[in-house]
């Protein structure tokens, strides 16, 4: 959510006046997060969240914005999509796809304790049964296929010692991919990046998830393993805090039980949702984008996961 294109006062009072949303009185820049522009809209009627996308296009954008709507309309704790005066939610500024989202409560929690763990997995399990019968699809667009194309481009800038873990973990995750039991695995939308920073909670009280816009359908596990290596680890080694992982792992059981295959990958899982990440910061943080708040997160945050997770592989679903 950093700033690669500005918006002004005087040019967002005109364009917003086509939403039920009032008078626009200000606009203030999002600082956090790295892939599109993000703004605080403070109307007379209320706050809300502007959103310029800077690498998603026209179309590939209904399918996170009509998800939300999905999810919201099931009681699903998320920002609902606003449309304007004629039904629309997708619209154009500047030139870029845009849309205005309304602006959930509270604030995130950067040291979650089991109790907040609960209520995401909890959550969590909520939306992939939600979002069950939702009729677009779209993969995941940072899943293999994008770990394959990215890797040779992220290589040379590593270590030998890192280029020989990025080539095994590869591999490691395509015979896992290439495997019996991957394609047993349930799958669904998922969010793909249910981070601390991306969750709201309201005093103690959950909120809602969002930032929607690395969504697609995967395994269902992906995003639970993606929320774990998160949620549930200390952040200067990246293990795992074993109170918080049963805490998040029992409450999205008690409401979707996990499978017996689910069971099975559950530690290759953790790999990939960690190598996901680690690809992703090696990206922004070698080939970085110019954006205005913009800082590249570190990508050896990812790296002492995935290899802790390669280290430490027993952590059960059960």
């Amino acid at each position: 959510m950093a700033v690669f294109t500005p918006v002004s006062l005087d040019e967002i009072i005109p364009w917003a006046a086509k939403f039920p949303i009032g008078t626009v009185r200000s606009i203030q820049g999002i600082s956090s997060g790295i892939e599109n522009s993000n703004f605080f809209l403070f109307s007379d009627r209320g706050e809300y969240v502007l959103t310029l996308f800077e690498k998603l296009g026209f179309e590939q954008l209904p399918f996170y914005l009509n998800l939300m709507r999905h999810l919201a309309e099931r009681d699903v704790l998320v920002p609902a999509p606003l449309a304007d005066n004629q039904g629309e939610i997708l619209h154009s500024l500047h030139g870029k796809p845009a849309a205005i989202v309304s602006r959930l409560h509270g604030d995130w929690v950067p040291a979650p304790k089991p109790a907040h763990c609960t209520q995401v997995g909890a959550m969590l399990a909520r939306m992939h049964k939600a979002a069950q019968d939702y009729p677009l699809y779209q993969p995941n667009l940072r899943g293999l296929s994008w770990w394959r194309e990215t890797t040779p481009i992220v290589l040379p800038y590593l270590t030998d010692d890192n280029q020989q873990l990025l080539r095994a973990e590869m591999q490691f995750q395509e015979s896992f991919a290439a495997s019996t039991i991957y394609p047993a695995l349930p799958n669904g939308p998922i969010h793909a990046d249910l981070f601390r920073n991306n969750v709201m909670f309201d005093g103690e009280q959950l909120s809602g998830f969002f930032d929607f816009y690395f969504a697609g359908c995967d395994r269902w596990l992906f995003d639970v393993a993606v929320t774990v290596n998160d949620w549930c680890i200390d952040l200067e080694t990246g293990a795992t805090d074993p109170a918080r992982v049963r805490a998040l792992l029992d409450a999205y059981h008690a409401v979707r039980p996990f499978t017996a295959e689910e069971v099975e990958a559950w530690p290759a899982m953790l790999r990939a949702a960690a190598l996901r990440f680690w690809i992703s910061r090696l990206y922004d943080f070698y080939l970085p984008r110019e954006a205005e708040m913009l800082t590249p997160h570190n990508p050896r945050h990812f790296e002492r996961i995935l290899r802790h997770r390669i280290l430490h592989p027993v952590e059960s679903l059960g």
